[in-house]
């Protein structure tokens, strides 16, 4: 699906305030995957393609949500604290910033990489400030796939944050991708019930550790 920063509707951002705040599990299939590290990670099988789509839902104390929000868009300080990221980058396409994202994966598999475009906005959401965060992959010539690296070209993400009053930040995060080639089931299982917690955990730390400018 093609997307571009001004493709991103007001309703997009809305629905990720308002699940932040009742999580929306119900009148559909979605199954609790793992509880860990105070993460609920929740599946719903996708018809379409077979895979899984996912919700999260959590608190990561000690990490107030500017600064959450922050840390995940500075794209240069990633680099040093995700060791799952090969090559990082923003790039001016046609008037508009596109993401470059290549990520590691255990050999034999292929590295997958993904092009997307992202926004971020802070919303009064029932006088609340919360920070959302959508990402959609987008087809870019100017980025060509790259011989023995899969392109993700199914790739949505929207991340919610707020306070949660303690000096933490509450959080929610729906993310899809469809990774292409053949993955082994263990490889997914295992990226869905612990990549995604130790994934937030990382980004704490990395909070604790951020200077900004």
């Amino acid at each position: 699906m093609e997307a571009g920063a001004g493709a991103f509707s007001e309703e997009q951002f809305r629905e990720a305030c308002a699940e932040l705040q009742r999580p929306a599990l119900s009148g559909a299939a979605w199954e609790l995957l793992v509880e860990t590290q105070g993460i609920s990670v929740y599946r719903l099988l996708d018809q379409q393609t077979g895979l899984y789509a996912h919700k999260v839902f959590g608190v990561l104390e000690d990490c107030l949500p500017d600064l959450l929000a922050d840390v995940y868009m500075d794209l240069a300080y990633r680099k040093q604290w995700d060791q799952y990221v090969k090559e990082l980058y923003e790039k001016e396409c046609n008037g508009e910033r596109v993401v470059y994202w290549q990520v590691k994966y255990p050999f034999p598999m292929s590295n997958r990489d993904y092009v997307y475009v992202r926004q971020r906005r802070e919303l009064d959401f029932e006088g609340r400030k919360v920070y959302v965060i959508v990402s959609q992959s987008t087809s870019e010539p100017q980025i060509p796939e790259k011989s023995g690296v899969i392109r993700v070209k199914q790739y949505t993400q929207r991340l919610a944050i707020q306070s949660d009053g303690k000096g933490g930040s509450k959080v929610f995060m729906y993310y899809f991708d469809n990774p292409g080639g053949q993955i082994p089931s263990w490889v997914i299982n295992w990226a869905a019930k612990n990549g995604v917690p130790n994934f937030l955990k990382d980004m704490v730390k990395a909070c604790q550790n951020y200077r900004r400018t």
